[in-house]
C-alpha cells in the first residue's frame, strides 16, 4: 500500500513536465497523509486539456452514504479495479495523475518496529501514481466533494526488501496520456498496470519523524537516528558497523565498488 507521501517540487516544473496552466501556491509538502488534498492532473473535456486539481485522499464513491468511507479507500489494488464496486466506475471514466516526489512504506524489524523508507528516483524528478477520483455529492453541506484513491501493485525488486506492494508509477508521458486519455478502455490500460522498473529507482531509510503525520519538513529525509549513532561510533573507531543502505539496483561498473 501506499500511506504517504511528499510533493515538494515548484508548481512551475510540475507544469512544464504534465502539461498543466494553472499556477498556485504549492507550499512543499513532506509527509502528506490520507484525507489531505493532494495535487492532481486531469483531463476536462470542458477545459480542454490537462489541468491540475486538489482532491481529498481516499476515494468516497458516488453511492456512499457518508464520506467516513474514504479513509478505507487511499489505495485501489491493480488486480481488481474492474470488479471493486468502489473504484470500477472511476476506473473506466475518471482518472487522473496524482503528482510526488516519492512515497514512504515500512521494513518491518526483527525486533516488532519499523524503519521508514523513500522511495524516489535516482535523479530527484517529480513523477506520477496512477489515480483514480470521484465526486461525491454532499447532501448534509450541499456541496460535492472530489476525492482520490492511488493505484497499487506487486512491488518491483528495489521495493521488496521493504513492502510487498507498491504504487502503479505511470513513467513517461506516452504512459500517463493513455491514462488520462477518455478513450482508454480496461485492456488498453492493463499494461500500465504493472511495477516500475528498477534502474531509475531507489529506496533509502528515513528518520522515524514521518511516523507522525503533524511532522512536515525537510528533516523527514534525515538519515534515521540508528544509523547517524552507528556513523558517528565508527567515526570513533568503535566497531559499531555501518549505517543501513540505500536499496536499488546499482547502475554502475560490476567491477568498481556499488554504493548500494
Amino acid at each position: 500500500m501506499c500511506g504517504r507521501f511528499l510533493l515538494t517540487s515548484p508548481v512551475e516544473s510540475l507544469g512544464r513536465l504534465f502539461g498543466f496552466p494553472e499556477r498556485p501556491n504549492l507550499a512543499p509538502r513532506y509527509n502528506i497523509a490520507p484525507t489531505q488534498s493532494v495535487v492532481v492532473v486531469r483531463s476536462d473535456p470542458e477545459l480542454a486539456g490537462h489541468h491540475l486539481a486538489l482532491l481529498r485522499w481516499g476515494l468516497v464513491p458516488f453511492w456512499a452514504k457518508s464520506r467516513v468511507i474514504g479513509a478505507r479507500m487511499i489505495n485501489a489494488r491493480a488486480e481488481t479495479l474492474s470488479d471493486k464496486p468502489a473504484f470500477r466506475a472511476a476506473f473506466r471514466h475518471r482518472r487522473c495523475l496524482i503528482l510526488t516526489d516519492g512515497f514512504y512504506e515500512w521494513q518491518k524489524r526483527d525486533d516488532g518496529t519499523k524503519q521508514p523508507y523513500v522511495i524516489q528516483r535516482r535523479d530527484l524528478a517529480p513523477f506520477a501514481f496512477a489515480g483514480l477520483w470521484e465526486s461525491w455529492e454532499d447532501k448534509e453541506q450541499g456541496a460535492n466533494l472530489e476525492t482520490c484513491s492511488i493505484v497499487t501493485t506487486e512491488a518491483n525488486d528495489v521495493l521488496r526488501p521493504v513492502h510487498h506492494r507498491m504504487p502503479v508509477i505511470l513513467e513517461g508521458q506516452e504512459a500517463r496520456e493513455q491514462w488520462l486519455q477518455p478513450s482508454s478502455g480496461p485492456a488498453d490500460l492493463q499494461p500500465l498496470l504493472r511495477p516500475a522498473g528498477e534502474e531509475a529507482w531507489v529506496a533509502r531509510p528515513v528518520s522515524s519523524r514521518v511516523n507522525k503525520v503533524t511532522n512536515d519538513g525537510a528533516e523527514l529525509l534525515d538519515v534515521p537516528e540508528v544509523a547517524a549513532a552507528e556513523e558517528s561510533d565508527e567515526g570513533r573507531g568503535g566497531g559499531g558497523g555501518s549505517p543501513r543502505k540505500a536499496i536499488g539496483k546499482s547502475t554502475e561498473d560490476p567491477d568498481q565498488g556499488s554504493l548500494f
